[in-house]
């Protein structure tokens, strides 16, 4: 499947997703307001109910992350934060109360949809440090060097060139700056026949890398002091329904998916030293 194709899945379930909550459904079918589940394991029960009364309903319900970046990336008041992937919202909102009114928050999203509900989720919480921008995450619209954290829930796998995500990362990061996601990651061999269904892609476990190679990815784009840390460990059981739905026989691949997939916390620092970009014309001479 071409990167493009993958793009415009994930762009119309997402899209699909945010229509489904601002119609006064949830994101996906097993979602309920009160305790902020998913449709499975990897999406349910990720935020406290402290942090549910934080923001408006409707932010709770869109979320289809994969863990909660907000509860272990350290955000210090006055900070910038980018969120990669920020669909209704969430961690951009909670981010927002973090950072404090001398800090901002942006969230980047390409689906109209899901950014048409974040500004209204926005406008509920009454936050005025939130921009919410509309782009690709290979892309970033921002300048280099201007921001101090970059936060993801479950995004940066559904991409089809996961090194350009990390090296627009590493580019608007200041020196200094945290790389501090979630993800879903691998470890050991999976089934070329998961990896290349398009249900799985949008669910997070196709596209996801291995660890040793998402280590390997993040240093080759300049980060340091890499670590993955495992938050949920999914088991076979888990993923029966979404793999059933795939067309999969889920007895025939227990083995490869048993204990293999994961979300976690990746963190990465970009080096303090790394040299600023310069624009101006004392570059040239």
């Amino acid at each position: 499947m071409s990167g493009t194709d993958i793009k415009e899945v994930v762009r119309e379930k997402y899209g699909q997703a945010a229509l489904r909550v601002q119609t006064g459904g949830s994101s996906c079918c097993g979602a309920t307001a009160a305790s902020g589940s998913g449709c499975d394991p990897i999406t349910s029960n990720l935020y406290d109910s402290s942090q549910a009364g934080q923001v408006p309903e409707e932010a709770m319900l869109a979320s289809l992350g994969c863990g909660n970046p907000t509860a272990l990336a350290k955000l210090n008041p006055g900070e910038m934060v980018l969120d990669l992937g920020s669909g209704g919202g969430i961690d951009v909102l909670l981010s927002a109360k973090r950072v404090g009114p001398t800090g901002k928050a942006y969230g980047l999203d390409m689906t109209d949809e899901m950014l048409a509900l974040a500004n209204e989720n926005k406008r509920k919480a009454g936050a005025e440090n939130v921009e919410f921008l509309k782009g690709e995450i290979e892309h970033i619209p921002l300048p280099d060097n201007s921001v101090d954290v970059i936060i993801s829930n479950c995004v940066i796998n559904l991409s089809a060139d996961k090194d350009g995500v990390l090296r627009e990362a590493f580019r608007v990061l200041k020196p200094g700056g945290r790389f501090a996601v979630s993800d879903v990651v691998t470890r050991g061999e999976i089934t070329e026949q998961i990896r290349q269904s398009v249900l799985l892609w949008v669910g997070c476990v196709a596209g996801a890398l291995g660890d040793e190679e998402y280590r390997s990815k993040l240093s080759a784009a300049g980060f340091e002091q890499i670590e993955i840390e495992p938050t949920r460990v999914y088991r076979a059981e888990d993923a029966h329904e979404f793999l059933s739905a795939a067309g999969i026989d889920v007895d025939a691949v227990a083995l490869q998916v048993d204990g293999k997939i994961f979300s976690a916390f990746v963190r990465a620092v970009k080096p303090a030293d790394t040299v600023a970009a310069c624009c101006g014309p004392a570059c040239r001479n």
